[in-house]
């Protein structure tokens, strides 16, 4: 497949990751799908790559993982992209200074989207991501949490490569 790619994925710890998976199967709960990727942790996108990287990757994980401490993260927003066919219904984590760092360890990313960090709860259609917002909105509450995973994937379909943990 010509679309395929490698996407580096910040993920959190046991507890974040039942919070915010929590919220996501509440709308699974509601009736809502989505074409989101599932079965993949909870996390926001540090990069993508070409498939060619696949080893240079793994090495440059595996380093990061060793020099960089494990931080707090504070969800306090509840955002929305809008695409050509849909939406993405998010959480947003405040933007900090060690989200930041990490982030700049992949800086040579070949996105075509500028970043910006969120957890996705559901991609749909527009209708369909605006009745799902009342149910985020009845069930959302503040999430305070911690990043210390780096996953590889590459993507599609979904094939896990490494998973590393933080300092």
């Amino acid at each position: 497949m010509d679309n395929k790619a490698l996407y580096i994925l910040a993920g959190y710890d046991d507890e974040t990751e039942r919070k915010l998976s929590g919220l996501q199967n509440k709308l699974y709960e509601s009736g809502f799908s989505g074409v989101q990727t599932k079965d993949i942790p909870m996390h926001f996108t540090l990069g993508s790559f070409d498939i060619e990287k696949e080893e240079e990757l793994k090495e440059r994980l595996k380093r990061i993982a060793e020099t960089t401490d494990a931080f707090d993260v504070s969800f306090n927003n509840v955002g929305l992209f809008r695409m050509p066919e849909n939406d993405v219904l998010f959480l947003a984590p405040a933007v900090s200074r060690e989200m930041l760092l990490l982030k700049d360890n992949f800086s040579d990313s070949k996105d075509i989207y500028k970043w910006t960090a969120h957890t996705t709860l559901l991609i749909d259609k527009p209708d369909v991501i605006s009745d799902a917002l009342k149910v985020v909105m009845n069930e959302y509450k503040h999430v305070d949490g911690k990043v210390n995973t780096l996953y590889l994937y590459e993507f599609w379909p979904t094939r896990h490569i490494l998973t590393v943990r933080l300092k």
